[in-house]
């Protein structure tokens, strides 16, 4: 049987990605307001920005749809770093957000939320990478003579 820990990893890769999404949507609300949301930005091209976005929501979305196809240690010890790096980079940028002047507080208040998110991640994923450890032999064999039987 599947461990419960696939099922939180996914509940939370969602919270992550709603979130996410949520302070995009944030930062481009002025729009609907009639406000400009470029803050001294030249006119150049974006799509590198916009590639860059592309390949930061990626890794979520695997994170939903893969756990629910494997199990493998490997799996879920790369799992468990890219939750790290995700937890980094959103300090980062909580950090990078309290430096704008002036500080928009309700972005500060949505990145603190999204970096506990990843915190909590972090520790089921880790769990879920070292479960194996944890399991007496004979409950990991069970497992497996409860399917031949």
């Amino acid at each position: 049987m599947k461990s419960n820990y696939s099922h939180q990893i996914i509940v939370l890769w969602i919270a992550f990605l709603l979130t996410l999404l949520f302070h995009t949507d944030l930062g481009l609300m002025p729009l609907f307001h009639g406000q400009n949301i470029a803050h001294s930005r030249d006119t150049q091209d974006i799509s590198w920005i916009l590639w860059l976005m592309l390949l930061f929501f990626i890794p979520p979305l695997l994170g939903i749809i893969l756990p629910t196809f494997t199990n493998s240690k490997r799996y879920r010890v790369s799992h468990f770093w890219l939750t790290v790096i995700y937890s980094v980079l959103n300090f980062a940028h909580l950090i990078a957000d309290l430096s704008v002047t002036p500080i928009v507080w309700y972005q500060i208040a949505l990145m603190t939320i999204l970096f506990f998110i990843g915190i909590v991640l972090n520790l089921v994923s880790y769990r879920w990478m070292t479960h194996d450890r944890h399991e007496k032999p004979e409950n990991r064999n069970s497992e497996y003579h409860g399917r031949l039987s």
